[in-house]
């Protein structure tokens, strides 16, 4: 692998996609990127979205080869910003922890909370470099998702507090009460350290959820299982996928929210791509 050069086509806007979306561009060009973490998940792909270069990577690989707790994260985070991305969307499948948000629902979260174990969390392990993360989402990419989903039709949910679980097993029926005891609406596998992660390089990171199921603790004669996630992200995958394509003509040339300004007079002990 090499890393990118001056004949590469670069791009500011970048989608990282989920389990049953390994593909977003239509004849867009590979390319292998080499980072000081190792390989990303996959090739990444740029094209055009709108005359806008996008660069899409899939997160578990294209073969669906890296499960959650085994993905790449900052091989995939530093890539992109890499290839010139500022500018981050982040489509996922999650399971519902309310029965008010059924299976199809889309979510924009607003927030997360931290449940997974053994993850590489951060790019800084030298140094005092403490970023804020108190609004984990880009505002700017949370608003032109949900005007995306306004203008397609799509009643998209406005917020809500999604907990990340190591996986690969789902949650019991104990955990998953615990979880909407706290309040919260969604799990997933994969949002953290991705999240956090962006926002160490100063990228905008905004995700879209897919629910695709009831968590175990919603009822008790239900539990999830991964034939019908994937069937229900299927089903769901060009609905999304218009979703995404709107919203990111909808993000801005240049960036004016706090995401840009995260790093601004923290001590970075390297220089960033």
């Amino acid at each position: 692998m090499a890393s990118p050069d001056a004949e590469s086509p670069t791009a500011a806007i970048g989608v990282i996609g989920g389990s049953g979306f390994y593909r977003l561009l239509e004849g867009a060009r590979r390319i292998e990127v080499d980072t000081p973490y190792g390989a990303p998940s996959d090739a990444l792909t740029v094209g055009q979205v709108g005359g806008r270069e996008v660069a899409f990577l899939p997160r578990h690989g294209e073969d669906h080869r890296w499960p959650p707790h085994r993905i790449n994260y900052r091989a995939n985070l530093w890539a992109l910003r890499a290839l010139g991305v500022r500018q981050v969307l982040a489509p996922c499948a999650v399971g519902s922890l309310r029965r008010e948000v059924p299976p199809g629902s889309v979510v924009v979260p607003d927030q997360v909370v931290d449940r997974t174990t053994g993850r590489i969390q951060t790019f800084y392990d030298q140094g005092a470099v403490h970023v804020s993360f108190a609004d984990p989402y880009c505002p700017t990419g949370r608003t032109a998702l949900l005007k995306a989903a306004a203008s397609g039709g799509i009643p998209a949910r406005d917020g809500g507090t999604m907990v990340v679980v190591e996986g690969p097993r789902f949650s019991s029926r104990a955990e998953s009460r615990w979880y909407a005891d706290a309040g919260w609406s969604l799990v997933n596998m994969t949002g953290l350290p991705e999240a956090s992660l962006a926002r160490e390089l100063g990228l905008c990171y905004a995700s879209v959820a897919l629910v695709t199921d009831y968590d175990a603790g919603v009822d008790a004669d239900e539990s999830v299982d991964q034939e019908e996630v994937f069937r229900v992200f299927a089903e769901n995958t060009e609905r999304l996928r218009g979703l995404l394509l709107e919203a990111l003509t909808l993000l801005p040339d240049h960036r004016q929210c706090r995401c840009a300004s995260a790093l601004d007079g923290l001590p970075l002990p390297f220089d960033l791509p």
